[in-house]
């Protein structure tokens, strides 16, 4: 027996572990998979290869239980091990999110090392984080958001939230260098079970929300689950609206022990305020103060998705599956805000205002094709796909001067006469790819990763800008490449080196940027304790970036010849003590540096610090349940040093530690009565400037009444 493949825990209370070898994460992020029946030589074990080698028999995760992810999921069904991933994953469980009662991504995040969040304050249009100093890509189910990247997601939706750090493109096709965020949909369970809630808090924060399912047929067949939420809030400045409304369904059917098909349907409603309007540069001022126009800062979006996915395993090391999903996108917004300067005299400062009104489609889908072999010494897993995504965007801006606004007597004087519509945009964006995946495992200890991928796309963007048509089209044919050698230490250790590259989605007329990232890992499960500890180093750099060069004659024009470069270090560790105590804590340190820009104007900001990019960042949360006394207690910490807030390097944050507290009491079986309290002691700094000020979140607290069945 290939120790390697079936790498089992030989002690007395061990749960069984399984290897696992990452060829590609993107099929196993979005398809369920069966276990198929091993050779005669081991029929009382089942065993499944894949390009995550799996022991199907390993106990999944149980996400609503348990803090320490020791898998990553595959929709829910069956696991794969993180221990032998040959990259930096870190996973938000909904046990954790609702210890922390994490109701953004954004809050979601906050304890995960390489990540940085919030830094727009109150300027809630979209979900804000970096990870590693870029921009990082978001993922349904294992698929790209695509156009439907800018919708705050709602985390109720979501078993748990796993996060990809450092480039991916060979994985998932065009995507930002930083990394991925992989949203986990909850799926129907073959099994009874629900939850109700509500809650109120700062804010005049109210919400209710369910999440129940059950078995549909007498042969256990069919099995559905309902999750919904409402939510009437304001937020912590006057005049603001923080309203949305979630409703989910899914059908699961399993006719048989090889075959699995689901299908969900969900549509997401926000009615909210994109932001404040900033505040003034020339002091601090109160949170709650408003400075942009009651009728005029308004976001409201609607979102519907139908997700499909279906898997079959032939039983003989064949295994097809396939996903496809389809979304509709409405998101129209305007907001008038300030544009001060630090060279201002007197109280009266200038405003401006800006909106878009848009419409989004998207259909995505792919088929793969996966084989499972074993030969003398080794072992194969091999995957062929080919992933298809056609979206459109329609869209018109507004742009102009709003009315001044007098900071010694603020009176609001109305919207804008007349609207400047300075852009209409009708794009159209198709995608082609096709990937090969390999991975082979020799020698009881080493396990090589390879993996090829190619994305052609066609770009298309018609309409008005500034009172010009155009319409421009463009092609692209990118290709990417990964590696890995992971190396099993022991039963409890494996360390890796690694090899990435990434895609940025590319723009008409622009040459994509492209990302490469050097990484060297180990990771540590000791055997008899549910805890997970990774450390991580890493080298990633982004070229191609267009920067303006000034030329010989004098004139500055926009080349494709920028580069910066993120080095740093990654910990992270989550564990459970014990039944009642469990600890996550994690720290990252960036070194980050322009090694070829500039600004607008030509000058040069090579050896600037990238902007919000801080040294260092360090969390701590600790949760302990009393079980004599039917209540649990929990307390964080999050540590966010200094970093500038632009590409120039001449304006820099605070360094700043903010302090979140949870209590819980089940004061009648099965229904819990918590208190949660995030910045605990309101704490405040400028977490970003520009022409306004922008302030960390202040204090928040909510109280929230639970029953479960």
């Amino acid at each position: 027996m290939n120790t390697l493949l079936y790498r089992f825990v030989g002690r007395a209370g061990a749960c069984p572990r399984a290897l696992t070898a990452v060829c590609c994460l993107a099929p196993v992020l979005s398809f369920p998979a069966l276990a198929q029946e091993a050779d005669s030589d081991a029929k009382d074990e089942v065993y499944r290869l894949a390009p995550i080698i799996v022991n199907a028999k390993a106990v999944a995760d149980d996400d609503a239980n348990a803090i320490v992810a020791q898998e990553l999921w595959v929709g829910g069904k069956v696991a794969t091990s993180i221990l032998d991933t040959p990259a930096s994953v870190s996973v938000i469980t909904q046990k954790e999110i609702e210890q922390r009662n994490a109701s953004t991504t954004e809050e979601v995040l906050q304890y995960t090392p390489g990540v940085i969040t919030d830094y727009f304050g109150t300027d809630d249009r979209n979900d804000y984080f970096q990870i590693r100093g870029f921009q990082a890509t978001t993922y349904r189910d294992g698929m790209t958001l695509g156009s439907m990247r800018g919708v705050r997601e709602e985390p109720f939706a979501y078993e748990r939230i796993e996060v990809l750090r450092g480039a991916n493109s060979t994985l998932f096709g065009p995507a930002d260098p930083g990394g991925s965020v992989n949203f986990v949909t909850k799926r129907p369970r073959f099994e009874r079970f629900g939850e109700a809630y509500a809650s109120y808090g700062s804010f005049d924060h109210l919400e209710t929300g369910v999440d129940f399912g059950d078995v549909l047929d007498d042969s256990g067949t069919l099995a559905y689950r309902i999750t919904g939420k409402v939510q009437d809030s304001d937020r912590e400045y006057d005049h603001s609206r923080d309203d949305n409304e979630f409703v989910m369904a899914g059908l699961a059917w399993e006719p048989t022990d090889f075959t699995t098909a689901s299908l969900i349907i969900d549509h997401l409603d926000r009615d909210d305020t994109p932001n404040s309007g900033g505040y003034p540069l020339d002091r601090d001022y109160s949170r709650d103060e408003f400075f942009g126009e009651p009728d005029s800062n308004y976001h409201d979006v609607e979102r519907t998705s139908a997700t499909g996915q279906f898997t079959h395993d032939f039983d003989n090391g064949l295994v097809l599956r396939g996903n496809l999903r389809y979304s509709d996108l409405s998101d129209d917004f305007g907001y008038i805000y300030l544009t001060d300067s630090a060279a201002r005299t007197g109280s009266i400062v200038d405003r401006d205002y800006f909106g878009t009104d848009t419409d989004a489609h998207e259909v995505i889908g792919n088929l793969m094709v996966q084989y499972d072999a074993r030969f003398d010494g080794f072992d194969s897993s091999t995957l062929v796909g080919t992933e298809y995504r056609d979206a459109s965007t329609d869209d018109s801006s507004i742009y102009g001067d709003a009315q001044p606004i007098d900071l010694s007597n603020p009176t609001f004087s109305g919207g804008p006469s007349s609207l400047n519509v300075y852009s209409t945009n009708d794009q159209d964006y198709e995608t082609r790819s096709v990937f090969l995946q390999q991975n082979l495992s020799f020698d009881d200890r080493f396990i090589v990763t390879a993996g090829v991928r190619n994305d052609d796309m066609d770009l298309s963007s018609k309409g008005v800008s500034w009172g010009a048509a155009f319409d421009d089209s463009d092609d692209f044919s990118e290709t990417s490449f990964r590696g890995a050698l992971t190396y099993i230490i022991n039963e409890e250790l494996s360390s890796y080196v690694s090899y990435v590259e990434s895609v940025a989605p590319p723009s008409i007329g622009v040459t994509p940027e492209r990302g490469e990232q050097y990484e060297v890992g180990l990771k540590y499960a000791p055997i008899g304790t549910n805890a997970l500890f990774s450390a991580s180093v890493y080298d990633l750099n982004q070229d191609d970036i267009t920067i303006a060069v000034v030329q010989d004659s004098g004139i500055i024009e926009r080349e494709t010849i920028g580069e910066s470069r993120v080095r740093g270090l990654e910990l992270e560790a989550k564990v459970e003590l014990s039944d009642n105590l469990s600890v996550i804590g994690g720290y990252s340190y960036m070194d980050s540096e322009v090694e070829r820009g500039t600004l607008r104007d030509g000058s040069s900001i090579e050896g600037n610090e990238l902007t919000t990019t801080p040294e260092h960042m360090a969390s701590l949360w600790t949760h302990y349940t009393l079980p004599d006394l039917n209540m649990s207690v929990g307390l964080g910490a999050r540590y966010t040093g200094e970093y500038y807030f632009d590409t120039a390097n001449t304006i820099k944050s605070e360094s700043a530690t903010i302090f979140d507290a949870s209590y819980s009491y089940q004061f009648v079986q099965n229904t819990d009565l918590s208190l949660h309290v995030s910045n605990l002691f309101d704490e405040k700094h400028v977490v970003g400037s520009g022409t306004a000020d922008y302030y960390n979140p202040g204090r928040e607290v909510t109280a929230k009444l639970s029953y479960r069945w």
